[in-house]
């Protein structure tokens, strides 16, 4: 349109220009008619005007595309820089014959426990995706570990990925509110600290014990998802995804390393579901159930199929079943949260057998693994900055807290003394504070008691069989998300 203006603009002008010439210089042979000038003028003046409109019209239309555009960008992430000290030994032999010899000890520790980058992008028509990739305890490093499942062995080692992991990519199409699926590796949001693990959604200056020791966290893996809301207050989620490793499984966390892959690929001989409901209706309030299930023997390279049907593991399945609930309240000024998660695992003695029997450079600890483990906690919190309308129009917020925990990773297992594994079940209580300048950043200081069960000494007696655990911890912590 703008060539086609400029073209009749110089034609015109020529015309224009000649005529006046020959009017000058040949006024007798030519006569030109005033009308037919004066309809030449108005035709250019016509291509003009439709042609600003039109350029008025596309600077709304790409105005409008930009807009469109606007808050498809998704940045964002979270992160903790912590500190402690804790008044008891880190010994690989503190929960050993002689825990006495220890009762002294204290150690220290500087960390970054999480740091993670979120990305993600909505395409438009439903499409979108979402990437997030996390650091923990600063990155990709050789490190010395003490291998406590090898007598205390010092091992230096490169982990596969080191400590850099793709928590999440995924693909998803949203065909509306109530039906959206989700491919690729995500959360499994089972439980409430999978389900609410940025540093700002819990009081504590590291994620809480309980559910951190028997399950998974943050726990993703490949998965198809089906998921959606609904407009009173229900929000669903249904995944399919891989089985655990039950090759993997220990004392002291369970079922939880049991989750990602040891190797280059992730293993699916056996498959799992997993399911989570919110209910979101009621004001400040949120109540979710969450589940898991699947079989976990048969997902290893140690034996084929083969193998295994022809021994005396033919029957074993070793099913996982994890049911969890958890909820959340904030209004006017004060916070609770809370939850607990219940586990079972089948065939747990066999899966125990099978496990110390495999050979020295397997993947396995090759220890016991309990048949049943438990995680419960709750916290308080009040923010005494909402008494002072002046803090409260700056957005700032002071909460003391409270919690409580209790969880026990050898709950309950077979074919041993009652109090073998006394140590792995504890009480856990905390007090503190939150300070939030703003809402994205954090400062948090925390004290902790571990209290450690009681049980039948070698001598007989009945009494505390470990040293409890007292901690102090400090951190500041960020969490946000923006559209951009």
């Amino acid at each position: 349109m703008k060539s086609e203006r400029i073209l009749y603009r110089r034609t015109a002008s020529v015309i224009l220009l000649f005529l006046c010439a020959l009017c000058v210089h040949a006024q007798d042979s030519v006569k030109v008619s005033a009308a037919d000038l004066q309809a030449l003028i108005r035709r250019v003046e016509r291509l003009e005007q439709r042609d600003s409109l039109s350029q008025e019209v596309g600077k709304e239309t790409r105005a409008e595309s930009q807009e469109q555009r606007r808050g498809r960008f998704t940045i964002g992430g979270y992160g903790e820089v912590t500190a402690k000290h804790c008044f008891y030994s880190n010994n690989y032999l503190r929960y050993g014959k002689n825990p006495e010899k220890y009762a002294n000890d204290h150690y220290g520790e500087f960390d970054l426990p999480h740091v993670v980058l979120y990305l993600g992008y909505d395409f438009g028509k439903g499409w979108s995706v979402g990437t997030e990739i996390e650091f923990e305890h600063g990155g990709t490093e050789s490190a010395i570990e003490i291998e406590e499942e090898e007598g205390g062995e010092y091992e230096g080692e490169i982990e596969r990925g080191g400590e850099v992991a793709l928590e999440q990519f995924w693909l998803q199409k949203a065909f509306n509110r109530y039906a959206i699926l989700r491919a690729g590796m995500q959360v499994i949001p089972v439980g409430g600290l999978n389900a609410h693990h940025e540093s700002t959604e819990y009081f504590g200056v590291y994620r809480n014990e309980g559910e951190f020791t028997i399950i998974p966290s943050t726990w993703h893996e490949v998965a198809l998802t089906f998921m959606g809301s609904t407009p009173n207050g229900w929000r669903y989620q249904a995944m399919f995804l891989p089985g655990l490793d039950s090759d993997r499984f220990n004392r002291k966390n369970w079922i939880k390393p049991g989750a990602g892959s040891p190797y280059e690929f992730k293993l699916a001989n056996v498959f799992a579901g997993a399911a989570r409901v919110d209910y979101t209706g009621v004001r400040g309030l949120r109540l979710s159930l969450s589940g898991y299930c699947g079989n976990s023997f048969r997902n290893t390279l140690s034996k084929t199929n083969a193998e295994l049907d022809a021994s005396a593991y033919k029957d074993v399945k070793g099913t996982v079943s994890i049911g969890s609930f958890d909820f959340a309240y904030k209004d006017f000024g004060f916070v609770a949260r809370g939850g607990v998660t219940y586990g079972h695992l089948s065939d747990a003695a066999a899966i125990t057998q099978y496990n110390i029997a495999m050979r020295k450079g397997s993947v396995s600890s090759k220890q016991w693994v309990a048949s049943d483990a438990i995680a419960a906690g709750i916290e308080a919190g009040y923010d005494f900055f909402s008494i002072s309308q002046r803090m409260a129009d700056k957005n700032q917020k002071l909460y003391v807290f409270g919690r409580y925990d209790y969880y026990d990773s050898m709950l309950r297992y077979d074919n041993q003394p009652t109090d073998m594994y006394a140590w792995c079940g504890r009480h856990r209580i905390a007090a503190g504070i939150n300070y939030f300048p703003i809402p994205q950043i954090g400062v948090k200081a925390e004290f902790s008691y571990g209290i450690l069960k009681q049980g039948t000494r070698a001598d007989g007696t009945r009494g505390k069989l470990y040293n409890d655990e007292p901690q102090i911890a400090v951190g500041i912590v960020y969490a946000g998300f923006y559209q951009l």
